[in-house]
């Protein structure tokens, strides 16, 4: 038997005893030797299968002959199995021993090909979980019909019969039961009613708590035949005291106000076990909301280290170090950190409620949320200190996490986990549990405060009375030296700004937690804007925030847990307002801040679209709210991004425009897929259509066309549809005409984009540029489009047109455009007219816009601006165009000036000039959104670029500027 040579004489006497028994069925007795070695591990391993294989010898003799010790778990191999084995039960007596018996079967191939190395962690979980799922079922499904048959069916107000919802919690809901786990369960119904049928009627309470105490009793209670699995209903609200089972009212109410914080770290592995469907869906949406908060969550970080200080302090109390489930570097410890962030950033990242920890922890290494090596050892560490848990509890069949003090007990569990001893099995364990504290440690660390210990001064100023009563006097003045010596230019000034926030807060009327945080925060705060190169002007704009936050006490934990968003808070406020404005709008845009990595580089479209999928992900198709808000946090979420990288000068300003036209060209194709498949469900598709797709075409004008967003643009839109036919309709069973399928999608892109939401508008979105203007058709064909632009537009429609581009539709539409746009640009113009009509329309245009004077010169309407190079751009690309059509190949001012001064069409340097006149406004004019300023600068400044512009557009256009 090699290492396997001193056995207990207890197991092998088991052994003989089936021996014997086979013996005198005329069985063979198995003596290959794998079979042997594979015997030798487990009855070693394992004294609950040595004294049941002797008790009931036929079970183990059965497992041999069909092969199932070496056959692989198959789900509906399981299944039909246990249908099987209920097939003659009658009544709950019979129920109970049936389950029973098949749960011991199961019991013997599991921990025996657990311990033979017949099946690796995964499938042993898996085939645990595949095992309890099943009893449940079948058992609810037959107490259900017994007790429906002895008190009536349970009916909703609508006469909707209902069946009881079975929730797993823990290791069940996360398909990761181990070998001897308790079945952590909660009942719960979908509403009240009453019985009908029976002898009288019984509420659905009353009717679903006998229900559940029947499935409990018929699971957990000890009988001669053993138990299925130990029924632990303790998670349920109000724990002991409360119902067991629960109507989803209730449970909402519950949750939305007496739920306790340790409730939705249990929920996030909460899985429906048995359902109605419709009940199973409903209520895990009942209960996202509570344990998935909108925004990053940093409280939860707080509530798991005071979990984690009770299980402490308890396992220390009881003397329980050598639990390797809730003691240092153990299971639960994993588990902690994977749901910390799960907690945390679950709401905000979809992807991240997933209940299995070994998947959460995966993804939190693609993610760059935890270093890629330290995701590895943690799943090393699971891995290995789940199997020492099986190991653990296959022996007798007992919920422990225990290590075992005596020799023999240890020597059989390093033998049994492969190891030829303990000491050399104690290494790896030790190695493994450090690791786990490791890094549980620094995920739960309590934040960095050196720089705040560093200024007591700071610490006792915010704890002060701020020139309050008492000693008034000097206690107001030994603040005010505070205060300058750590930096601040105006001491007093400092003084009432932080009186007056103090008051404010007050008045908001903050929990005694949100006190506490705020409290701990402030000298934070204090610390570190004392350290920038402007604290008064940065104090202003902080507080700001804090007082926009102040309510939400989850922000102030995630400002005290992570000084990295408060210090790229100061910097980026000391920069500009702009921050700070959006952030005390939409406080979400805080969670930007936490990895200055991700803060500082933006993403690029492939990026932002696999982004915006993950934001996306389990919203439900017809969730119209939800989809609008993720949509706006994508957007400020991403602009948040570009102006940090600009205001640092990590991207030039021209990839600036590229970055923010991007965000808005991702935003606007995702509205349209998803208003068109809301209008596809419901009244099918347009049929007869110029396209391969969806028939529509959403064109961009403007910024947005000529790939020159700013931070404050709305977006000029252009709605065309391709249906050929008057008459077509859509295919769905409510059809429609195609018209009117269209004129919905336009009008429900408009909805999406700009109804005011909490996170406010996507985008404004300005359609006067369509054909006939604000009086026109929202969405008009193509056919009627292209004529409009043959025969009707004005001169400025196509200066209009040589900044148009499609940003979202279908592909044959989007060649179609492309031609007609090049067909209208490339026409034979007379040059005086045009130069009339052009110079016209600026000055037009300059009458009712610019706002320009007292000292000021508007950098987009006044004389030498913006306006006036791109008017000369459009005069020449229509002007020249029929002669080079290289000139409509373009939509951004930059290209096209490349291009007429790679073709000479300009005198001189003039192509080189108004680029660099173009960019040098661009610029200022970024920098004024980003100052929250007019869009002005002083009459002196880029006066030499300016006097250029004019005198070039008086060569170009045969006038000074109108």
């Amino acid at each position: 038997m090699g290492a396997f040579e001193n056995l207990d004489p207890t197991a092998e006497a088991h052994w003989l005893t089936w021996c014997d028994w086979a013996e005198e069925q005329g069985l063979a007795r198995p003596n290959d030797a794998a079979f042997t070695e594979a015997r030798a591990r487990v009855w070693e391993a394992s004294d609950f299968v040595a004294v049941t294989v002797a008790r009931h010898p036929e079970v183990f003799a059965d497992l041999i002959a069909s092969g199932a010790l070496e056959r692989p778990h198959d789900a509906v191999a399981l299944t039909h199995a246990l249908d099987s084995a209920l097939r003659e039960v009658s009544d709950e007596a019979g129920l109970q021993q049936a389950l029973r018996q098949f749960r011991r079967r199961e019991m013997i191939r599991i921990i025996w090909r657990d311990v033979a190395g017949r099946a690796d962690l995964v499938a042993t979980l898996e085939h645990l979980t595949t095992l309890a799922d099943l009893c449940i079922q079948r058992a609810l499904e037959r107490l259900h019909a017994w007790t429906c048959a002895e008190f009536g069916t349970p009916r909703d107000e609508t006469g909707r019969a209902l069946r009881m919802v079975v929730l797993g919690m823990g290791k069940l809901g996360a398909r990761e039961l181990n070998l001897s786990s308790d079945i952590d369960l909660i009942y719960a119904y979908a509403s009240k009613g009453e019985t009908d049928g029976g002898p009288r009627p019984l509420s659905n309470e009353q009717f679903f708590l006998k229900l559940g105490q029947r499935l409990s009793q018929a699971l957990g209670a000890q009988t001669v035949d053993g138990f299925v699995f130990r029924v632990d209903t303790r998670l349920r609200p109000f724990g002991e005291s409360g119902p067991l089972a629960m109507s989803f009212n209730a449970l909402e109410d519950y949750y939305q106000t007496q739920a306790r914080e340790w409730e939705r770290y249990a929920m996030i592995k909460a899985r429906v076990i048995a359902a109605d469907p419709r009940d199973a869906a409903h209520i895990m949406a009942l209960l996202r909301p509570f344990v998935y908060r909108r925004y990053l969550d940093f409280g939860a970080i707080e509530s798991l280290r005071d979990l984690k200080r009770m299980i402490a302090k308890e396992l220390y109390r009881r003397g329980m170090d050598a639990n390797i489930k809730l003691g240092p570097g153990g299971i639960r410890e994993i588990e902690f950190i994977g749901q910390a962030f799960q907690l945390i950033r679950g709401g905000h990242e979809p992807d991240l409620q997933i209940r299995p920890i070994r998947s959460v922890l995966a993804l939190l290494g693609r993610k760059q949320l935890m270093p890629v090596a330290a995701v590895r050892g943690l799943d090393d560490a699971y891995c290995f200190l789940r199997l020492v848990e099986n190991r653990l509890q296959a022996y007798r069949d007992k919920q422990t996490h225990l290590l075992p003090d005596d020799e023999p007990g240890r020597r059989r569990l390093a033998r049994s986990m492969g190891f030829a001893d303990w000491p050399s099995f104690e290494v790896v364990l030790q190695s493994h549990r450090g690791h786990v504290q490791s890094q549980f440690d620094a995920v739960f660390a309590e934040p960095d405060t050196e720089t705040v210990a560093e200024s007591q001064e700071l610490v006792s100023l915010w704890h002060s009375n701020l020139g309050g009563d008492g000693d008034a006097a000097v206690e107001a003045s030994e603040e005010l030296v505070a205060l300058e010596r750590a930096g601040f230019a105006q001491p007093a000034a400092v003084q009432e700004q932080l009186l007056r926030f103090r008051q404010s807060i007050e008045r908001k009327g903050l929990s005694r937690r949100g006190h506490e945080r705020l409290d701990r925060l402030m000298p934070q705060v204090l610390a570190v804007v004392a350290a920038s190169e402007q604290p008064d002007l940065v104090l202003g704009r902080v507080l700001k925030v804090l007082e926009a936050v102040a309510r939400r006490t989850s922000y102030l934990a995630m400002l005290g847990e992570q000084p990295e968003i408060l210090s790229q808070l100061a910097r980026l406020a000391s920069m500009s307002p702009w921050f700070t404005e959006r952030v005390c709008r939409q406080p979400l845009l805080l969670d930007e801040m936490i990895d200055s990595r991700r803060l500082y580089a933006p993403l690029r479209r492939a990026d932002l679209e696999a982004e915006l999928d993950a934001l996306l992900l389990r919203i439900d198709t017809d969730d119209l709210e939800q989809q609008m808000e993720r949509l706006r946090h994508f957007v400020q979420g991403n602009m948040l991004r570009v102006a940090a990288a600009d205001l640092t000068e990590v991207i030039p300003l021209m990839i600036v425009s590229d970055y923010l036209t991007e965000i808005a060209e991702v935003s606007v194709r995702r509205v349209l897929e998803l208003a068109f498949a809301h209008l596809e469900r419901r009244h099918g598709r347009p049929t007869e259509i110029l396209g391969e797709q969806t028939g529509f075409l959403v064109l961009g004008y403007g910024k947005l066309g000529g790939i020159e967003l700013g931070y404050g643009s709305d977006l000029d839109l252009v709605f065309v549809h391709g249906t050929e036919s008057p008459t077509a309709m859509t295919d769905g069973e409510k059809g429609i005409s195609n018209e009117q399928f269209y004129s919905r999608l336009g009008q429900r892109i408009i909805h999406m984009m700009t109804t005011q939401t909490p996170a406010g508008v996507l985008y404004d979105v300005d359609m006067r540029l369509r054909p006939d203007g604000s009086r026109g058709l929202l969405v008009r064909s193509f056919k009627a489009f292209a004529a409009y632009q043959a025969e009707d537009a004005w001169t400025w429609e196509h200066q209009a047109l040589i900044r148009a581009r499609p940003v979202a539709g279908d592909p044959r539409m989007v060649e179609a455009f492309a031609a007609l746009r090049r067909e209208i640009i490339c026409r034979d113009r007379d040059p005086v007219e045009l130069a009339a009509e052009v110079r016209e329309m600026r000055g037009k245009m300059r009458e009712n816009l610019d706002k320009s004077g007292q000292g000021r010169f508007d950098l987009k309407q006044g004389r030498g601006g913006i306006a006036d190079i791109e008017f000369m751009v459009q005069y020449a690309v229509l002007r020249w165009a029929s002669a080079y059509p290289a000139l409509a190949d373009w939509t951004d001012n930059i290209r096209l000036l490349e291009t007429l001064g790679r073709l000479a069409l300009l005198p001189g340097q003039a192509a080189e000039e108004l680029t660099a006149t173009y960019k040098a406004l661009r610029v200022a004019y970024h920098r004024s959104a980003l100052q929250e300023q007019p869009k002005t600068v002083a009459d002196s400044a880029l006066q030499l670029e300016r006097e250029r512009v004019q005198a070039l557009w008086h060569d170009l256009m045969g006038e000074p500027p109108p």
